[in-house]
């Protein structure tokens, strides 16, 4: 058995970086203080791997969504945060950065799970808005699937809607359609 030595501080973003993979468990890092929890449910997985392929074959030209991507809020101190979906400018992905920086994001969706809603409605919440993220939807799998988009006027999120079926959204002027049941089902949405 092998015991990973931890520093006796904050951690770094180097710090971060030396970190081993744990496929295992869903790790960030909060004002250089890290946080580990259980990796999700499948049920979770597999919605959020639909929504990511979904929402990406919809956006405008010169955006792209990724999956658990690692994304700073801060550096000082650190703030590692891992988004279910994360939707940004596609010239991030080209020049393929290790993480992708807070304020590069446009939208970013959580899926609630076990032990993250407190994190996901309070804590990111504040977290996505002061790196200035204009789109914050947060999915809630329990049946019905819903989703609340929260859309970020003058620094702080606005409630722009609850949704649970089939909706159409807007996306930097583009219509995005997600049938929120296909989440959960075998029955994949087709765009």
């Amino acid at each position: 058995m092998s015991v990973v030595q931890w520093p006796h501080r904050l951690l770094t973003l180097d710090d971060w970086a030396a970190l081993p993979e744990d496929p295992d468990h869903r790790v960030e890092v909060v004002e250089g203080v890290l946080v580990v929890s259980p990796r999700p449910l499948l049920v979770h997985q597999w919605a959020v791997t639909r929504l990511g392929f979904l929402l990406h074959d919809q956006l405008p030209a010169g955006f792209s969504a990724w999956s658990e991507a690692e994304m700073i809020i801060d550096t000082a101190p650190l703030t590692v945060r891992v988004p279910d979906v994360v939707v940004a400018r596609t010239e991030i992905l080209e020049s393929s950065p290790a993480r992708v920086p807070g304020d590069a994001a446009k939208l970013v969706i959580e899926v609630l799970s076990e032990g993250t809603v407190r994190t996901d409605r309070v804590t990111k919440f504040s977290e996505y808005a002061e790196v200035g993220i204009e789109h914050y939807w947060i999915v809630d799998l329990e049946a019905p699937p819903s989703m609340t988009t929260y859309r970020l006027i003058d620094g702080e999120y606005e409630n722009f809607g609850e949704h649970t079926g089939k909706v159409s959204l807007d996306f930097d002027g583009t219509p995005v359609d997600l049938d929120l049941d296909a989440l959960t089902t075998r029955h994949a949405q087709r765009p």
